[in-house]
């Protein structure tokens, strides 16, 4: 039995590489099947329309990135630990997935239909997982909340800000600072054992 991807998996993993390469703008479905070496015809059919393709753009970054915050949750105990780690995969793929990143949000924010599932990410689906993993790390829930909405929004600041100035240096000092300066200001009321 062949494990190996799909013909779908594989156009829509091609597209992803692309779109984080190229960006998103107005590019048409047959400008990206001629860059792919496949046809307009072959993305219709596995995606529907752009805006199919799009939103299975959005679907494979946000799952993706879910499974790995969710895998070093799961193996730090102490979420600014995980949170290193995290913030090491994001910025170690930044120039290349942060303006895809950016661009797909700014879609998302503006309502685009195909972004709704990365605008609900957005809005909830991190703060959520964040504030579970200082809530494991035995912060109670509004602190755990406000935890994560100030992690989050400081790595977002970062990553826009390393994406921009290609300065790794910088948005990794920067991150061990806040991430110290957080744990040390913030004990959590039941450690775990």
């Amino acid at each position: 039995m062949n494990s190996g991807p799909t013909a779908r998996e594989a156009l829509l993993a091609r597209a992803v590489v692309w779109f984080a390469e190229n960006g998103v703008g107005d590019t048409s479905l047959r400008t990206l099947a001629t860059a792919l070496g496949t046809s307009h015809r072959m993305l219709i059919y596995h995606f529907g329309s752009r805006e199919g393709l799009l939103g299975a753009v959005v679907e494979t970054v946000e799952r993706g990135e879910q499974e790995v915050m969710t895998r070093f949750a799961a193996e730090y105990a102490d979420p600014f630990e995980a949170g290193t780690a995290f913030w090491g995969h994001v910025a170690d793929r930044a120039q290349i997935f942060a303006p895809l990143f950016f661009e797909l949000s700014g879609m998302a924010m503006q309502g685009r239909p195909f972004a709704a599932s990365l605008r609900e990410w957005l809005a909830a689906g991190w703060i959520e997982a964040l504030a579970d993993s200082y809530g494991r790390a035995g912060y109670p829930g509004e602190q755990a909340e406000r935890l994560a909405r100030l992690s989050l929004a400081v790595a977002r600041g970062l990553l826009f800000e390393l994406a921009a100035t290609g300065d790794r240096a910088a948005a990794d000092a920067t991150m061990a600072a806040f991430s110290d300066m957080v744990a040390a200001s913030c004990q959590p009321v039941d450690p775990p054992p």
